[in-house]
């Protein structure tokens, strides 16, 4: 039963869902790296220990998302995101999982090292991979290839937006505060002052946010941002807030609203850098002082500027309680066989000029 569940039985009644991940992630501290930034006592939730096939976020989401598929018959999803997106390469893996023929959408991002290797690990699932040069033509596509794909194999496609992030996958998050929560009153680790989490498609930090305020946990959040202003937003976050909070209301009137104030949480742009994609000095910076100090890998998109954020805080307050939730992949598929000449040649281009 999920900890969400045993408190809002009624949701764990109507809400689609189906296991695919290790729950709870473990929770600890990060002794060495708190002595090392002298600062305040630091606390990580392994979230990228969340699944034997593939961790990162995007399980919790795609938990509620593919079984909402499951449940409505759907013999292919249709997803997308940035050429090197770890949630596309996620849906395609725990889709097969599940017996669904899963369709990647993929645009155009900066090059970097860690792209080529999750393109042939999304060809290695035999997923349908497209590729798009610009964010408009994307959209497009995506309509198209829905409209072509609609009643090919007996059924509607079900589309998954980027990151997974609808009401549903959200709900994964919900479900993670009261996960924390159980791992609280256990004594694991003491309540947070603060979280520190990053905001993509934002999905994470909303489901994240609610959760923490149902639950009860006096929490702040601060949500880095590491994508541009027309995907994640303060006004973007309050009204996807809002609508996974009166989503959950209806589905169980027990669940409550809970109105969002600006004490429940901070948005900073300021370790976005140059845009999605493109690493920063303080990014690597954190990345050294979590290998170092607590031999913990984060990547330089996501979780990197995310720590960032948090190593900033540590050298300008000095007291406190800060857990980072790390939504880094990991568990990287055998890609050894993949030879990247088989991809569509519209990919190839990652692999010839990575930086």
């Amino acid at each position: 039963m999920l900890p969400l569940f045993t408190v809002f039985k009624k949701l764990g009644e109507v809400l689609p869902y189906r296991r695919l991940g290790t729950f709870p992630t473990p929770v600890s501290a990060m002794p060495t790296l708190t002595k090392t930034l002298g600062g305040p006592d630091l606390f990580i939730k392994r979230d990228d220990l969340s699944g034997p096939l593939y961790g990162g976020n995007k399980i919790r989401k795609l938990e509620f998302v593919l079984a909402d598929a499951l449940k409505k018959n759907c013999k292919r999803v249709i997803t997308s995101g940035a050429a090197g997106s770890n949630h596309a390469l996620a849906t395609a893996l725990y889709s097969k999982q599940c017996g669904i023929q899963p369709t990647l959408m993929l645009f155009e991002q900066p090059p970097s090292p860690a792209i080529g290797p999750t393109l042939l690990a999304d060809f290695a699932t035999k997923a349908e991979m497209h590729h798009d040069s610009t964010y408009t033509s994307h959209l497009k596509h995506i309509q198209k290839i829905r409209e072509s794909c609609t009643g090919q194999d007996g059924s509607t496609p079900y589309i998954i937006p980027a990151g997974g992030s609808s009401v549903l996958g959200a709900t994964g998050f919900v479900n993670a505060a009261f996960e924390l929560r159980e791992q609280i009153d256990g004594g694991q680790i003491p309540q947070p002052d603060t979280i520190y989490a990053a905001l993509g498609t934002m999905g994470t930090a909303v489901g994240l946010l609610l959760g923490l305020k149902a639950a009860q946990l006096s929490t702040r959040l601060v949500a880095v941002q590491v994508v541009p202003d027309v995907v994640a937003n303060p006004d973007l976050f309050a009204t996807f807030y809002q609508q996974l909070n009166i989503f959950l209301n209806q589905q169980d009137p027990a669940f409550p609203i809970l109105p969002l104030s600006p004490e429940d949480v901070t948005i900073t742009t300021d370790f976005l850098g140059e845009g999605y994609g493109f690493s920063t000095p303080e990014a690597r910076e954190a990345i050294s002082l979590f290998k170092d100090n607590e031999s913990i890998s984060l990547d330089p998109v996501y979780t990197g500027k995310t720590a960032a954020g948090m190593v900033s805080h540590c050298r300008n307050e000095r007291s406190g309680k800060i857990l980072f939730w790390n939504t880094k992949s990991s568990v990287f598929p055998e890609t050894a066989s993949v030879d990247y000449h088989d991809l569509p040649k519209s990919f190839h281009h990652y692999f010839k000029n990575q930086k």
